[in-house]
C-alpha cells in the first residue's frame, strides 16, 4: 500500500482546518493515516482536538481498525451517523475515506460535531410542543480516547456477543469471541494479544489456535 503523500497530507490538514474554522470550535476535524506503520499512532492532523480529548500521534478509533481489516472494494464513506465520547456527549459523524490511484484506502479524513447542546435544547422543546415522530434510533459508536480503551470495549463487546461471563464460556464461546476481535481488528493494537489471552484465561499457544478456528469458521461456505 502506498503511504499517505506529503501533497495529499498537507491538502487534507489544510481542509481539516478550514473546516474546523468554519463550524466552529464544537467541530473536530481530523486525518488518520492508515498506512501508519505504528497501529497505536494514526492521527496526523487535528483541529478542535477538545470535543474528543484526542491529539496528533494519538491512536484509531473502532472505524479505523475495521477499515483496515476490510475489503477495500467493500468501503464505504459514512455520514452523519452518531458517535460518543467517553464521558457521554453525543457527536455527529462523518468518516469520508482516501484513496490512493488503486482505489485503495490510505487515510480518513473524520468530522466529529459535539451535538449534546443541541440534543438538550431540543429536549426543551420537546417538552413543551410534544413528541415528534421520528426514525427509530441507533445506538451511538463509542470514540475512545487511547487504543487501551479502544481494546477493553472491544473485548467487552466480544464478552457481550457470548452472553455468558468469562468464567462460564465454553471453548466454543471463547472462540466466537475471538473471531469477533480479529474481525473488529483489536490484534492490530500492541500487544492486544498478551492482553486477550489474559482476559479470557487462556495461553497465547490457545490464543493463536483460536484465532486460526475462526478463520476457518469464516471461510466456510454458508449453508442454503
Amino acid at each position: 500500500m502506498k503511504e499517505l503523500n506529503n501533497f495529499t497530507l498537507d491538502l487534507l490538514s489544510r481542509l481539516a482546518k478550514g473546516l474546523a474554522i468554519q463550524f466552529g470550535p464544537d467541530c473536530e476535524v481530523l486525518v488518520h493515516d492508515l498506512t501508519a506503520q505504528n497501529m497505536d499512532s494514526t492521527i496526523m492532523a487535528i483541529e478542535n482536538g477538545h470535543v474528543t480529548n484526542r491529539k496528533l500521534g494519538d491512536g484509531p478509533s473502532h472505524i479505523v481498525l475495521e477499515a483496515l481489516k476490510e475489503d477495500p472494494a467493500r468501503l464505504e464513506d459514512q455520514l452523519g451517523y452518531l458517535s460518543r465520547t467517553h464521558d457521554g456527549r453525543i457527536l455527529r459523524s462523518s468518516t469520508i475515506y482516501i484513496r490512493d490511484e488503486q482505489g485503495k484506502a490510505v487515510g480518513i479524513l473524520s468530522i466529529n460535531y459535539d451535538i449534546t447542546h443541541l440534543m438538550m435544547a431540543e429536549k426543551a422543546l420537546q417538552s413543551l410542543i410534544g413528541s415528534l415522530p421520528g426514525t427509530e434510533a441507533k445506538e451511538p459508536e463509542w470514540i475512545p480516547q487511547n487504543v487501551n480503551e479502544l481494546l477493553d470495549e472491544l473485548i467487552n463487546q466480544s464478552v457481550n456477543l457470548a452472553g455468558k461471563p468469562v468464567a462460564l464460556m465454553t471453548k466454543e464461546d471463547k472462540i466466537q469471541a475471538i473471531r469477533f476481535l480479529n474481525k473488529s481488528g483489536a490484534f492490530l493494537i500492541t500487544k492486544s494479544g498478551d492482553k486477550i489471552a489474559r482476559h479470557f484465561n487462556i495461553s497465547k499457544y490457545t490464543l493463536y489456535s483460536y484465532i486460526d478456528a475462526a478463520q476457518e469458521a469464516e471461510q466456510q461456505p454458508s449453508k442454503p
